[in-house]
């Protein structure tokens, strides 16, 4: 359990996310993150120099992705503070603030930046040399489509994994699925209520290139499928015997976020309201059975709420990374909790998934909605490739 890692109130943003070949689609990951950041700390009057590390995460690569965290600080504006890259798929951001929330628990630094940022669009193809191959013939890879299509290990394609945990479970039925997921769009709907209200309690817009000579701005989601019941209904399972159609899973996106971490003091400096307080807690991991990635969920949220030393009935808001709706449904029945009553004001499902900075706009909900209820502890969960999971505990106070 952390003692002495705190979330300034307000000391975040996220920006929308756009569908994947959407407005965002050409832009640089990590330049346009370094200049959204800095952007937003302008507009909050914060110096970037306070910052005395910055963690960053990132999953898809970029030209120079060799100088990430770096290069990544000085465009920023803090030239002058080091950094480090984690990558590990879409639990990157909440690996990324359980680093920073480390680096201060042991005294390590007073106050870091948290910068995660991702492209799916036009994603990289990668070649390697291979002497022994037939005339040095290349082995070459799609990061995305083919990372997306198999893993290495287990040897299926992500929405198989979810099968699997389906086909386990034994109860879990295409109605199930449609019916949650209809409700994930309205959770997100409610985000949208009063001219997006609650959204722009933390969404920060992005400038992005049109060309040469014109820019453009970003300021809400793009690429949210509207959706009614009788719609999912009609869609078909993609694969045979399945319950997941294209209208159960997520979709590839772009966009990033930014969380500053802090000492108890320095987080109540930097807050937008001295009267709230957010302290992180705890960090759980989990690897589930091979090609069985829904089931990760489960063993890293409850290590998460062991080590915060609470029960998940002491949880007021929970949230999780949800490629696939199965996820919610496993995580519920497992936890004993509400499916109904999850991921309120969105989640992956709907609004996509850029992976880096996925988890981080999730718990940056969780904390904006943690705060409309008064305070209180959340509990974020999420899958990530290779059947892993990752889980995050704060308190609202």
């Amino acid at each position: 359990m952390y003692a002495k890692a705190y979330i300034p109130y307000g000391g975040y943003y996220s920006t929308p996310f756009a569908r994947w070949q959407g407005s965002l689609q050409n832009e640089h990951a990590v330049e346009l993150a370094a200049s959204t950041a800095k952007k937003w700390l302008a507009g909050k009057k914060i110096d970037p120099g306070i910052f005395d590390y910055l963690v960053f995460g990132k999953t898809i690569g970029q030209l120079h992705t060799f100088y990430d965290a770096p290069w990544a600080a000085a465009l920023m504006g803090a030239p002058n503070i080091p950094g480090c890259h984690i990558a590990q798929a879409c639990s990157t951001s909440t690996t990324v603030v359980n680093q920073a929330a480390a680096g201060i628990e042991t005294g390590l630094y007073e106050t870091s930046f948290c910068l995660m940022t991702d492209r799916c669009s036009n994603g990289p193809f990668t070649v390697w040399p291979n002497p022994m191959g037939p005339g040095g013939e290349l082995i070459s890879e799609s990061w995305l489509m083919d990372n997306f299509a198999s893993d290495p290990w287990g040897g299926v394609a992500m929405i198989e994994t979810a099968e699997n945990v389906v086909k386990k479970a034994g109860w879990i039925s295409k109605e199930d699925i449609d019916r949650v997921t209809f409700r994930r769009y309205e959770q997100y709907l409610d985000a949208l209520a009063d001219e997006r209200a609650f959204q722009k309690r933390y969404m920060f817009p992005v400038e992005y290139k049109i060309n040469k000579k014109k820019t453009a701005i970003l300021e809400e989601d793009e690429g949210v499928t509207p959706t009614t019941p009788e719609g999912l209904t009609r869609l078909k399972p993609v694969m045979p015997g399945g319950v997941h159609s294209f209208g159960a899973q997520t979709h590839p996106a772009d966009g990033n976020c930014g969380i500053i971490v802090s000492t108890r003091d320095k987080a109540q400096e930097l807050s937008a309201d001295k009267n709230i307080e957010i302290q992180i807690l705890s960090y759980g991991y989990a690897r589930a059975a091979k090609a069985h990635m829904a089931e990760a969920m489960v063993p890293a949220a409850r290590m998460a709420l062991q080590k915060a030393g609470i029960g998940i009935e002491d949880v007021k808001a929970v949230k999780t990374h949800n490629p696939f709706t199965a996820n919610d449904l496993y995580l519920a029945h497992e936890m004993g909790i509400d499916v109904m009553t999850m991921n309120n004001y969105g989640c992956s499902l709907v609004y996509g998934h850029p992976q880096g900075p996925t988890t981080g706009r999730s718990i940056i909900e969780m904390v904006e909605e943690l705060v409309t209820l008064g305070g209180g502890y959340g509990l974020f969960s999420g899958c990530a490739a290779g059947d892993t999971g990752a889980a995050l505990v704060v308190k609202v106070s």
